[in-house]
């Protein structure tokens, strides 16, 4: 439950061939420190990431644990993608509403995040592949950075096992 089927740098590194390599059609994007950084920055690099796969006709959603609609309503604005906050990850229930919205079965999604206890383990809870990245930035939120040093061991366990 806790280990990801994909770990890497940065959201940037999935590519079309990736996700077509393991039929996936539709992606659900984490927001904070996977999207933006803490100062609510959006970069070009990942823009422009999201329209060379939305050119291929992949389905990128946004699914967030934060309370604030105004932040993630502006990633997705900017980045033309629906989005839902206050989603209660790692439980089920917002992963699946996605799966119905964008009509995917949960075997043809990706979870994309860069936390474990909230992205990695709901997606797979839904038997959905994951994607786990390293944050954007090394500063976190209170409630994300005591999580860290647990998340950083699994981590090296994944890195040790390539």
């Amino acid at each position: 439950m806790i280990y990801p089927n994909i770990y890497l740098n940065k959201v940037e590194e999935i590519t079309a061939d990736l996700l077509n390599e393991n039929k996936i059609k539709a992606l659900i994007l984490d927001v904070d420190n996977t999207l933006i950084d803490i100062n609510k920055k959006l970069s070009k690099s990942i823009v422009e990431w999201s329209n060379s796969l939305r050119g291929h006709g992949f389905k990128l959603y946004i699914l967030s644990n934060t309370n604030s609609k105004e932040k993630v309503g502006s990633v997705a604005k900017k980045l033309g993608i629906p989005y839902m906050n206050l989603a209660k990850k790692p439980f089920k229930s917002g992963f699946l509403k996605v799966s119905k919205i964008l009509k995917e079965n949960p075997e043809n999604m990706a979870v994309v995040g860069d936390q474990i206890f909230t992205d990695v383990i709901g997606g797979n809870r839904c038997g959905m592949f994951t994607i786990l990245v390293d944050p954007i930035s090394s500063k976190d939120y209170w409630y994300t950075a005591w999580k860290r040093p647990l998340e950083n061991r699994i981590k090296k366990k994944i890195k040790e096992k390539k």
